[in-house]
């Protein structure tokens, strides 16, 4: 009972820490107004921040992509999760292969490689657990590993 207790408590740590934390999208700020120079000043003015805008937007795109990856993250998490609460070994280790194994995405910070192969590896250990103790030890492992990438990324504010 207790240890089903720790799951569900892990799991609603888990859902909230995951939980999409919308920002408002930064208004674009209308240049000054330029004032009169030369025919040339303006084009070579405004070429920064054309680059600027079309970065920004990129970045963008970058972050949804990367904030969709993370919520994929979380989701075969509790599909894991919720399998060892059904004493699901099979289906445990399915969701393991996934977070052990799938394609990184782009925008991973270097400080926050040591969570991401921490939690890669315990996803390994459920993968070749051989009971359901030694998988429920090691998505413990995954649940401390995305919490300390969570705290690392300052998202759990």
């Amino acid at each position: 009972m207790k240890l089903h207790s720790l799951m569900i408590v892990g799991l609603a740590l888990c859902m909230t820490a995951c939980a999409e934390k919308k920002e408002p999208a930064p208004e674009p700020q209308a240049a000054p107004p330029a004032e009169p120079v030369a025919a040339e000043s303006p084009a070579v003015e405004q070429a920064p921040a054309a680059e600027e805008a079309v970065a920004a937007a990129e970045e963008s795109a970058r972050d949804g992509k990367f904030i969709d990856h993370m919520h994929a993250h979380a989701e075969q998490l509790d599909n894991l999760n919720f399998a060892l609460a059904d004493d699901d070994l099979e289906g445990a280790m399915t969701a393991a292969y996934w977070l052990a194994g799938h394609q990184e995405v782009a925008g991973i910070q270097e400080d926050w490689r040591p969570y991401l192969q921490g939690m890669r590896d315990a996803a390994q250990a459920v993968e070749e657990a051989s009971d359901l103790d030694a998988a429920r030890a090691a998505a413990e492992r995954i649940s401390t590993a995305c919490q300390g990438c969570h705290e690392a990324a300052g998202v759990n504010d």
